[in-house]
């Protein structure tokens, strides 16, 4: 195991741990702004008790955009640290959480310096796929030859197939295609991270994602890719001269399909997410008398070792509880 992964893939799941915590006393309260403030100032309190030198490359904006977490901002304890890169999202769906819906999560990725792309906030249109799949399929193919590839890859027929995609307006074509083919598509409302991590697990009951989501976010699901063995393209979308000009300027292409190396090209590679709210692969922040419990799932590209992590918080002073499965 690599020096970055052997310190740190413990204390990364802690800081989806907190932000989880924090965010999940506004589930429900439909306040997305509350959940959002919650999980980011708890996520940014633990990150600076780490043995870290960071610098976020994904975060929650830019400087004038957002007051913490936001990209370029240095974190950690850098008295006695290791040089990273951050790509943070304190709270995956903050409207689903806010509302009490499912899959809303914390998510976070480290990688050595230069080992996760700073992407722009725009939209990147994506593919991701199983392990069995990967390289196998194409973002540029028609989705039934996509569709043929995934199910040829799991031995199985397309009309077995579940493809997760946002529920949005722009992907109306997208979903006929899917039901055209034969496939079944499962609509989400936001979260399309943990939906990749669904996707790329067997036992989800999910076999794909497609279609458009954050850029931002393509980077956090090609790190879980790179740890997972799972793929993801995808290809950055600019929708006006403005965000053309930016990508330009970034040194990003347009017209390229970006596969999970290009993503999250590092070696040595951590992600963490937490549930919030209960979903296809995490459950939700339990509360009882005095706690709580988290489920998690942590990981490493070098040390090849996937985490799901059950554990109790004791919060209040004295708490005391009965542990159970």
């Amino acid at each position: 195991m690599t020096d970055i992964e052997r310190a740190l893939v413990l204390d990364t799941v802690r800081v989806t741990e907190q932000a989880a915590l924090a965010a999940s006393k506004f589930v429900g309260k439909g306040d997305k702004i509350a959940v959002d403030r919650a999980g980011t100032e708890a996520m940014r309190e633990v990150l600076n008790e780490l043995d870290i030198d960071g610098t976020v490359v994904i975060g929650e904006g830019e400087m004038d955009e957002a007051p913490m977490l936001y990209i370029g901002e240095r974190l950690g304890n850098v008295a006695k640290a290791y040089p990273v890169d951050i790509a943070v999202d304190p709270v995956e769906g903050t409207t689903v959480t806010s509302r009490g819906l499912p899959n809303g999560v914390a998510v976070i990725a480290l990688s050595e310096k230069g080992g996760l792309v700073h992407a722009p906030d725009i939209y990147m249109d994506k593919l991701v796929v199983p392990p069995p799949a990967a390289g196998r399929v194409n973002l540029e193919w028609p989705v039934a030859a996509n569709l043929h590839a995934i199910a040829m890859s799991l031995d199985r027929n397309v009309e077995d197939l579940l493809i997760v995609v946002l529920d949005r307006e722009r992907h109306q074509k997208l979903i006929a295609d899917v039901r055209g083919a034969g496939a079944r598509v499962k609509l989400i409302g936001d979260g399309d991270v943990i939906a990749s991590l669904a996707a790329a697990v067997r036992g989800t009951g999910v076999h794909a994602l497609m279609g458009w989501g954050g850029a931002p976010e393509g980077v956090l699901t090609a790190a879980a890719m790179k740890c997972l063995g799972g793929e993801i393209q995808g290809r950055f979308i600019a929708e006006d001269e403005e965000q053309r000009a930016r990508l330009a300027s970034m040194g990003v292409s347009e017209t390229k399909v970006y596969k999970t190396n290009d993503l999250a090209p590092g070696d040595q590679i951590v992600f963490a997410a937490t549930g919030i709210t209960d979903g296809d692969l995490l459950q939700g922040v339990r509360r009882f008398g005095g706690g709580a419990r988290t489920h998690s799932i942590v990981m490493g590209h070098a040390s090849r070792v996937v985490r799901f992590i059950d554990s109790i918080h004791l919060e209040d002073d004295g708490a005391r509880v009965t542990v159970r499965v």
